[in-house]
């Protein structure tokens, strides 16, 4: 059985997923007169992150739990030390540009330094309905939203494993749970859950979280033959896009992504290297990287744009804004390697040396 980082398909799903969002987020910049559905539905990127991340950690952490061997502080630590550098990081560039750009005489939104919002968000708890605005690093609410899912882990853990021997229930509970959660909350809510940000973005990533353990366990038990994984990737492929393309209900749409999901994951295992090649494998590592500097970029590269080409309502020509996306792509790596990996390297050493010492200590004792 491959392990986490043998699962190429999926890591490079997260690329994927991170352009998918940032396909929602930029085309409204170009000058084109129309938005296709697969760009207006592209905030369902993040689902597939939330719906990804649960089969991922399951798959990682799920047996130890079982087993006794899960350590819940190092288990925070790591996830802390994968998405926080990058999170302050970010929060503290968006910041600056801010200042330098009241400074310099330009109108700056006043969400982005909204002071009030600045503690939730230091703390990771402004998409639990913390913080008043939406504010500084915008697209760092679903990280909150993660780290809420982290801090729960123990409780999809534990579901997960009791329901090994009963994957298909696990899963028919998770689809049930996105069935019923979605509609009841738009109607409670008067909006989508899937529209669900600073306000109720803790509760956003539950059922697609649970949604990937159940289906993680599914896949555990090895009760669909791998050798339908290549049929099952290329349908549920062609009917994910074709349920974006006709505008689809989100749970719907939800359910088929974490279907493709675990296609991938039993091609993976068959031996076939679809999207598993290293230039596919090393875009879904920098993917939260992207994922994390598309909104900083936006902002910064598309209103100098917009200046220097004399354009009135930011609406860019194809090419500029072609060229605007493509760069996220190199300033991803060159904040995955500055930044995102050796801040995470160093944040795992200083846990490593911290409990040798401890355990020197206490053997001196």
């Amino acid at each position: 059985m491959p392990d986490a980082a043998q699962i190429r398909p999926l890591t490079a799903l997260r690329f994927f997923a991170a352009f998918w969002v940032v396909l929602y987020h930029y085309w409204p910049k170009l000058d084109v007169g129309f938005t296709p559905t697969i760009a207006a539905k592209g905030y369902l990127g993040v689902e597939a992150f939330f719906t990804l991340s649960g089969f991922i950690l399951c798959h990682v952490y799920v047996r130890g739990f079982g087993e006794g061997r899960f350590r819940y502080g190092d288990f925070l630590w790591n996830r802390l030390a994968r998405v926080y550098p990058l999170h302050l990081a970010t929060l503290v560039g968006v910041g600056a540009m801010a200042v330098v750009a009241t400074m310099a005489g330009l109108s700056v939104d006043p969400n982005i330094l909204a002071w009030k919002a600045l503690p939730a968000n230091l703390l990771l708890v402004h998409a639990w309905g913390f913080a008043p605005v939406s504010g500084w690093n915008h697209a760092s609410w679903s990280i909150s939203a993660e780290w809420f899912a982290y801090l729960t882990f123990p409780a999809f853990a534990l579901a997960a494993w009791r329901l090994r021997a009963r994957p298909v229930s696990a899963v028919l509970g998770a689809l049930a749970l996105i069935a019923v959660l979605y509609p009841a909350f738009q109607a409670l809510a008067g909006f989508p859950l899937t529209e669900a940000t600073i306000q109720w973005g803790a509760l956003r990533i539950v059922p697609c979280f649970a949604y990937g353990c159940a289906l993680h366990a599914l896949w555990r038990s090895g009760r669909v033959p791998d050798r339908l994984s290549g049929y099952g990737a290329a349908f549920l492929g062609v009917a994910t896009l074709a349920a974006v393309r006709f505008s689809l209900p989100d749970p719907v749409i939800v359910m088929l992504f974490g279907a493709l999901i675990f296609m991938l994951a039993s091609l993976a295992r068959a031996g076939f290297e679809f999207a598993g090649q290293s230039v596919f494998t090393y875009l879904g590592e920098i993917s939260y990287s992207t994922y994390m500097i598309c909104i900083p970029w936006k902002i910064l590269a598309i209103n100098a744009a917009a200046r220097l080409l004399n354009i009135e309502g930011e609406k860019l020509p194809l090419l500029i804004w072609v060229l605007i996306v493509a760069a996220l792509v190199p300033l991803s790596a060159i904040s995955y390697h500055l930044i995102e990996r050796p801040c995470r390297e160093a944040m795992k050493s200083f846990a490593a040396r911290w409990k040798q010492r401890r355990l020197a200590f206490a053997g001196a004792a």
